[in-house]
């Protein structure tokens, strides 16, 4: 399986790369430049891409290669895929020389086996690039192949540059690939490429913005050890958070700005719950607490203009609100410009960089202490029936007095209903799916209902800050505070009987 590394470099910086000092430490000989010519091929309706898969035919010299990527994943930039390749006559694939060399079952094999596919095989678009390639040994003897793309992405009358640095790890370990990028990162302007050279090329060929992600499935196995189970848990929530920085850098997406805030808070709930057995770096810490914050105000702003007074819009007050949705909006919009310039900068890639390495290079056990480390060996489902029984404890003492109380009170509940959920859903796949179904369900509704409340409040607060910059909107801005407070009161009965009926699922004293 491959394993590559994917930066954008900007082009203002290659110059400074091509002589960076590290390079010169590492490389074991001069680099080769070489041009190249690619040509992607696929049917009319894209089947190798609904199968997550890509094909290629490339020219670099008088030799044509044809290449079959496929399946794997993308995390923190880091690319795993299938690969299979072979040497072919000219600009066509060779679909029989291919499925000899393809050694897994499945829709590849399947499809490049296909007569109906060959027949219908076509290119989709081609890639110009100039490529520069270092081969490096990296301390502790890690080899890497460091590859610098210049080019461009053309498919009909459109077309994208291509300027990123392709880390490769040849042998040895992923932690090394990572302190290589870090280093480069001190001196030069890189970021996270999450999409391949194939992904970008279809993109160009439709009119599209990126898709707002939601978590993908988590599948557990009881016979993980929790140290497995806490890199598959957190390894998913960053996979999330990654996933939609496209969406929130390039395209100001509401959506994908939703998903990756949702993805933070997955991820914050997942190291809050190994908390007992693994530590997490201050650092780390800190700077995921600064993305959130990031984000975060965008996301309050989104939520007032696009749900809140929608809602009251649906009840027949458009009118009335309509100039402070669009005030709402011009807000969301200049937070949105900062959020999109925090994940879209050098500070932003040092973050998952580290995170990753951290992650991936397991790092997170050189901090267990003797007793923790032993006890992370502990039966996997013996662990999630411990912490989940906690997050019920938890939350049913915060929700003791709920019927009374306050907004702050609420919150407090809301937050540790989140929590639960989240942990629930990390647990789910252990145990029979009839057991956690309908209290992950219960858990669902509740939180959406406390979130809408939530909604309410955090409006009231906005519209006052809107107040002060606005005077002009101080009156319809009161009518709509009182509105809210108003329409806050009366969903306090129907989450006071969502309780009632939640709290007789949690653990009594």
């Amino acid at each position: 399986m491959e394993v590559e590394l994917k930066l954008r470099i900007h082009p203002d910086d290659v110059q400074d790369f091509k002589a960076h000092a590290s390079l010169a430490r590492f490389a074991l000989s001069p680099p080769l430049e070489q041009d190249q010519t690619a040509i992607y091929f696929d049917s009319p309706d894209h089947e190798l891409r609904q199968n997550l898969a890509g094909l290629r035919v490339r020219q670099a010299g008088k030799v044509w290669t044809q290449t079959l990527k496929a399946g794997g994943g993308v995390m923190s930039g880091l690319h795993r895929r299938h690969e299979w390749e072979s040497v072919v006559t000219g600009p066509e694939p060779d679909l029989y020389a291919l499925r000899k060399l393809i050694d897994l079952r499945g829709a590849w094999k399947d499809l490049v086996s296909s007569p109906t596919f060959a027949a219908r095989l076509a290119p989709v678009f081609t890639t110009t690039i100039h490529r520069t390639t270092w081969q490096l040994r990296l301390p502790e003897g890690t080899e890497v192949e460091c590859v610098l793309d210049e080019g461009r992405i053309v498919s009909g009358e459109r077309s994208t540059a291509v300027s990123e640095i392709e880390l490769e790890l040849v042998s040895g370990s992923v932690s090394q690939l990572y302190d290589f990028a870090l280093e480069l990162l001190g001196t030069l302007r890189l970021y996270i490429e999450n999409q391949s050279k194939a992904e970008r090329g279809y993109a160009l060929g439709r009119e599209s913005r990126p898709v707002a992600a939601k978590a993908q499935a988590l599948a557990l196995s009881k016979k993980m050890t929790i140290e497995q189970a806490f890199e598959a848990i957190t390894g998913n929530c960053l996979q999330q958070v990654q996933a939609n920085a496209i969406g929130v850098a390039r395209s100001n997406d509401i959506e994908s700005l939703h998903q990756m805030r949702v993805g933070i808070r997955r991820l914050r709930s997942a190291l809050g719950l190994f908390q007992e057995v693994i530590s997490v770096p201050g650092e780390l810490q800190d700077e995921l607490n600064w993305l959130f914050e990031q984000i975060s105000a965008a996301r309050d702003w989104d939520v007032l203009a696009t749900k809140t007074l929608e809602k009251m819009a649906a009840d027949g007050l458009a009118d009335i609100v309509e100039d402070i949705r669009q005030a709402a909006l011009d807000r969301a919009a200049g937070l949105h410009q900062l959020a999109a310039e925090a994940v879209g900068s050098p500070r932003y890639t040092r973050f998952v960089l580290m995170f990753a390495r951290w992650l991936h290079g397991r790092e997170w056990r050189l901090s267990l202490p003797a007793v923790k480390g032993k006890g992370a060996k502990r039966q996997l489902k013996a662990f999630s029936n411990e912490m989940l029984e906690h997050d019920k404890r938890r939350l049913s003492k915060r929700g003791e007095h709920f019927e009374q109380a306050d907004a702050q009170g609420r919150h407090r509940v809301r937050v540790a209903a989140k929590k639960t959920r989240y942990n629930a859903e990390f647990f789910q796949s252990l145990y029979p799916p009839g057991k956690t179904k309908e209290y992950v369900t219960a858990l669902s509704a509740l939180q959406d209902e406390l979130g809408w409340l939530n909604d309410l409040s955090v409006g009231e607060r906005l519209l006052s800050e809107l107040e002060a910059d606005r005077s002009e909107l101080a009156g319809v801005s009161n009518f709509i505070r009182g509105y809210l407070s108003g329409r806050a009161a009366s969903e306090q009965r129907e989450v006071n009987k969502l309780w009632k009926k939640f709290k007789s699922k949690l653990p009594q004293k």
